[in-house]
């Protein structure tokens, strides 16, 4: 167990027991009664560990484990959860491996002193590849994951068969005024998170409606509040200090994560260079992100691909957790095209 980790399948079995324990009073936000919602959390995956130089990767295996399987990769400080929904949805002639990303749901923190940067995800690609010896990949992506799938369809462009992002389609262009200004916390903030955790000072712990309501706030409303336990499951453990409350366990150094600062010009080069077949699905009630006219110059570049297919749907930034519906049948005739039975 790494020194910075604070892990424990007590503490799952324990927020398993409270997850289905609320299902009898829950619907889904796309009109799914508890009953259904209960076989939902319920269908059928394997917990799996993934072995990295600095611990493990945790995730969710859903189906055969000899089918090489689509890599599902989650957004910014959620977690392998963010795909529960979606994941039985999907076609059943293939495999689905949605994994928690370093530091975040049930996966290995990086050591004390290394910091986070969004780079690193797209590495972690080809160290999963290496660890089931796969010639291709097959990626999932939502939002942050989106945006390293881009990157990765880029630059190892004969490693991947396809590539799905949700929602986030590129690195946001930011001006050299916010990178520089930026640049200060995400520096100071882990040495600050670091001294707490040398002193073994728990985080704020919150009753679990508290937790909910915290984590639908933090998105922004993304979230809906019914869709939380998908991702709390993962993302949070009870209190030592203070029965019947609960932290939330991902590693707090995320927040001050290094992120891709590139220029719109290297963002239209890493476009050019994409060929696989990809699919890219925008909520049209979540935001951009950037100033609109970067997505557009680059929407323009990946339309020159011919394996290309965009397309737009109502809902949130997290609509393929909220209403997987909705996202479901795109996805699964992109796959049904591109990877067949």
């Amino acid at each position: 167990m790494h020194s910075l980790e604070m892990k424990g399948p007590r503490s799952l079995r324990l927020l398993q027991q409270l997850v289905n324990g609320r299902q009898q009073s829950v619907r889904l936000a796309h009109g799914q009664s508890s009953t259904n919602t209960l076989k939902t959390l319920n269908k059928h995956y394997e917990e799996v560990s993934i072995p990295v130089p600095w611990g493990h990767i945790a995730g969710k295996w859903y189906g055969p484990k000899h089918v090489r399987p689509i890599l599902g990769m989650h957004g910014w400080q959620d977690n392998a959860g963010t795909f529960d929904t979606l994941a039985p949805l999907l076609p059943p002639h293939l495999s689905f491996l949605s994994i928690d990303a370093p530091g975040h749901g049930l996966s290995s923190w990086l050591p004390a002193g290394v910091m986070y940067h969004s780079i690193d995800y797209v590495q972690l690609v080809l160290r999963i590849m290496e660890e089931y010896n796969w010639s291709k990949v097959s990626i999932l992506g939502h939002s942050m994951s989106s945006i390293n799938g881009f990157v990765f369809a880029a630059l190892f462009p004969e490693k991947l068969d396809m590539f799905i992002g949700l929602d986030v389609l590129k690195p946001p262009i930011r001006s050299p005024k916010q990178i520089v200004n930026g640049l200060s916390a995400r520096l100071e903030g882990p040495l600050k998170l670091e001294r707490r955790l040398r002193s073994g000072g728990e985080p704020p712990a919150y009753e679990w409606d508290q937790l909910v309501e915290r984590l639908h706030q933090g998105s922004e409303k993304s979230v809906d509040l019914d869709s939380c336990k998908y991702l709390l499951q993962r993302n949070c453990k009870p209190s030592s200090l203070e029965p019947h409350k609960y932290y939330f366990s991902r590693d707090n150094r995320l927040k001050y994560s290094q992120v891709y600062t590139l220029s719109l010009d290297i963002v239209l080069e890493i476009a050019t260079r994409i060929r696989a077949p990809h699919l890219f699905i925008k909520a049209l009630q979540a935001p951009y992100y950037e100033h609109k006219k970067y997505y557009d110059a680059t929407l323009a570049v990946l339309r020159q691909n011919p394996l290309f297919e965009y397309h737009e749907v109502e809902g949130s930034h997290h609509v393929h957790l909220n209403e997987p519906e909705k996202v479901a049948h795109i996805i699964n005739s992109f796959i049904n095209k591109y990877r067949p039975l």
